[in-house]
Parts: C-alpha cells; structure tokens; sequence
C-alpha cells in the first residue's frame, strides 16, 4: 500500500489533504412528500461524488408509532433490498424527565439482513410530532468495498419523549454500484416531510 504524503511537514500550515473529499455539499434533488407511500431518489447516484448526503426534515407519519426507514437498490430503484449489517444506538428523554434512557438496540441492528434498515423507532403521528435526521453513503459507486453509511436522527415519539437514533453499517455489496436509496415508514404514508440529496467531494 502506497504511502500518502501532506504538502509539506506543519499539520498547522496543511493546506490540502490527498484523498480526502472537499468542498461544499451540491444539492442534486429536493424531495417533498405528501401523503407519499415512499420517496426514492433513483437517479445522480453515480461515481461524480465520494459521499451523499440525505438531509430529511420533519418527516410525518400517517399511522402513528411507525418506524422510518431506507433500503438501496443496484438497478436504479427497480427493486430494493441489499444485504445490510448495521449496529444501532438510542438516546431518550420524556417529557416527564423519568426514565432516560442510552441503549444499544438490538431490535433495529441487522445482521446480513435484506431487510428495511430502521432509522428511528416509533414516530408519532400528533400534528407536532415528527423525525428529522441525516444520512451519509459513502462512495456507491465503489466496485472493491463494501458501500458504508452513517445515520443521525432525532424523533418525537409516540410517547412523548425525545430520541436519538444513531445507525452505521454497510450494504454488504462490493461488486455492484448503489444507485438509487428509498425512505419509507414501515406501514401508511408520509404524509408530510422533505429530504435533500446533496454531493460531496469529487
């Protein structure tokens, strides 16, 4: 493995990193539900950009306690369900402030699963309840590794607490490009809520 040598010997006077993505996120599409059974975003996922960025912003669910979501797809969105090993974490505070809570959640995690990789647990369907969070995948289009992705959420649920759901994992594929995500609740519409797509690093 060949080594990677910094501009010059200061960490303080670096003025680039080889390897490493730079410049501003670039917006590639803005999706809007209402009273969507999913939104997929099946196209400009290619080899342009190292990372994507999801950015979902009060996503509502039609039923209440419902579980968002995302699978990938190596078709373009013909057909969902990759193989995912992921591991999952919660935070939670109610409003009561009784009984807080940081666990690991092994409900959420999979283990070469092709199943819906959970990003939250049960969102509430009040009219000020909501989940809104980030995704990260990194470099899709990748024919050596596997594809890895981060997630943050932060979700008022059912129960009227606050929580935050932190994901990581892989889609278990190196021999195949990703090129469309899908986020859906686990049963019923979103009835409201918006996700950004953006590019990162070239």
């Amino acid at each position: 493995m060949a080594l990677t040598y910094h501009n010059n010997n200061s960490i303080s006077n670096i003025t680039s990193f080889p390897l490493v993505p730079s410049g501003s996120p670039v917006l590639l599409s803005t999706a809007t539900a209402s009273a969507s059974s999913s939104i997929s975003f099946t196209s400009g996922i290619d080899s342009t950009y190292d990372v994507y960025y999801f950015e979902f912003i009060n996503m509502h669910p039609q039923n209440d306690s419902q579980v968002f979501s995302f699978q990938g797809s190596t078709n373009g969105g013909s057909s969902y369900g990759i193989t995912i090993t992921s591991t999952v974490f919660n935070a939670n505070q109610p409003e009561s402030g009784a009984s807080t809570l940081l666990d690991y959640n092994t409900v959420a995690d999979l283990a070469q699963s092709t199943g819906e990789q959970s990003l939250t647990r049960q969102v509430g369907n009040d009219n000020d309840q909501s989940t809104s969070g980030e995704l990260y995948l990194f470099n899709p289009s990748s024919l050596i590794f596997v594809k890895h992705f981060i997630s943050t959420t932060q979700t008022y649920r059912d129960s009227d607490l606050s929580q935050q759901q932190n994901t990581a994992g892989y889609f278990n594929d190196s021999a195949n490009d990703i090129n469309a995500i899908r986020f859906k609740f686990a049963s019923g519409n979103i009835d409201a809520g918006t996700i950004y797509m953006y590019g990162i690093g070239a």
